[in-house]
């Protein structure tokens, strides 16, 4: 479905990247589009891209209702690779 998902950055690398997770589920991703990401923060992913900073309360909220929707589960699929 590829919706954009909140994800908290672990780490910070060179060129514009950083390794997020959402729920156990690590990714690598470009963070050129935002101005500045930190260790810690929360942002909003698509397709490989951080496209929003989010605070933890609007993250958490994002994905308890992806999960009653019932697509979180279909995205985390996406982002293993699963699809």
């Amino acid at each position: 479905m590829c919706l954009a998902i909140p994800a908290r950055v672990l780490s910070i690398e060179p060129d514009d990247m950083a390794v997020v997770a959402v729920e156990n589920v690590k990714k690598r991703i470009s963070t050129a589009l935002l101005e500045q990401v930190a260790e810690g923060d929360y942002v909003l992913v698509h397709v490989g891209y951080a496209l929003h900073l989010l605070s933890e309360e609007e993250a958490a909220h994002t994905l308890a209702l992806m999960a009653e929707a019932g697509v979180l589960q279909e995205e985390l699929a996406d982002i293993r690779g699963e699809t």
